[in-house]
């Protein structure tokens, strides 16, 4: 589902949050995940969300994206075209990011009640601002080499305090060992605080030595969202099927930052204007494809909050 050698959110640390998200002490009662859910996540870094979404929020994402690509779902010689424009972190260059931020269909998802509510119990926190992010389609790889795939962090695990945010991914098709995917290492995010006393002082901040870990590949089916810890070493298995495609949208949440006026005017532009991010992490679409084909998204009272339109 996700994009190999690809970090996989714009926003994965929050200068707003103080407590590390394995001790929050929880305030408010759970709404969407069970108490095994929530040993789970402040345990092993991760939990997945079933059927976050409605069947046919994914089945309408899945289609847009084939044609936003200009790719044919039964046609495997299409699913090859080149990239449209280079990304200025080259470890991102054809990994199958798709360059779509703010049609209807992304936001639908992103104000999606049990979304929001998976992201109420992981912060113990209803005032959310939900990431502008892309979407990812990831065919299978031509010259098959090796099924293990990468591990590091998206952070820097030399900082003190240690970042703290999440990051989240929603599965469109089912994931599974054949296909690839998400891949981490619990065990090392269980151990991390002894684990580190072991390691040299001039030890890769984002890339850990795993020995003695084992590496776990996540199961998704379509419609399932996973939110992990960003201090869980995580990376892709890769795509080793013969005709099956990997399809995500990337939505994650974290603290709202209203009184940023800056920033809460420039995720309203965004939104406004179907534009994208700009940062270097995010070339955009060189055909404007969403500012042609779409309009701007219509928002229900939660999503104006996630977006910034209107305040906490």
């Amino acid at each position: 589902m996700l994009a190999d050698n690809a970090p996989l959110d714009s926003h994965p640390t929050s200068a707003a949050a103080t407590t590390p998200l394995k001790d929050i002490r929880k305030t408010l009662p759970l709404r969407v995940l069970s108490e095994a859910d929530w040993q789970h996540w402040t345990t092993k870094g991760y939990v997945i969300v079933r059927r976050a979404v409605p069947a046919e929020n994914v089945a309408r994402l899945v289609d847009l994206l084939w044609r936003f690509e200009e790719k044919d779902p039964a046609d495997p010689t299409t699913w090859y075209a080149p990239q449209r424009r280079e990304h200025r972190m080259k470890e991102l260059n054809n990994t199958g990011m798709v360059e779509i931020y703010n049609h209807q269909y992304l936001w639908d998802n992103r104000q999606a009640r049990r979304i929001y509510d998976a992201f109420v119990d992981i912060w113990d926190r209803e005032d959310l601002w939900v990431t502008i992010d892309r979407a990812n389609l990831n065919p299978p790889k031509r010259v098959k080499g090796s099924p293990h795939g990468f591990i590091h962090w998206d952070v820097d695990t030399s900082l003190r305090p240690l970042p703290i945010g999440v990051q989240g991914v929603l599965s469109l098709q089912r994931q599974d060992g054949d296909v690839g995917g998400f891949q981490c290492v619990p065990g090392l995010f269980r151990d991390f605080d002894e684990w580190v006393k072991t390691q040299p002082e001039d030890r890769d901040p984002m890339h850990p030595d795993t020995t003695g870990y084992a590496v776990e590949n996540i199961e998704m089916e379509a419609g399932d969202l996973m939110i992990f810890n960003s201090l869980l070493a995580h990376g892709v298995r890769p795509n080793h099927s013969d005709n099956r495609v990997r399809m995500a949208q990337y939505i994650s949440m974290h603290p709202a930052e209203y009184g940023n006026a800056a920033e809460r005017q420039e995720r309203i532009r965004l939104w406004r204007e179907l534009d994208h991010p700009q940062r270097d992490a995010f070339p955009g679409d060189p055909r404007d494809w969403e500012k042609r084909n779409a309009s701007t998204a219509e928002l229900a009272p939660l999503g104006r909050k996630l977006l910034g339109l209107d305040a906490w």
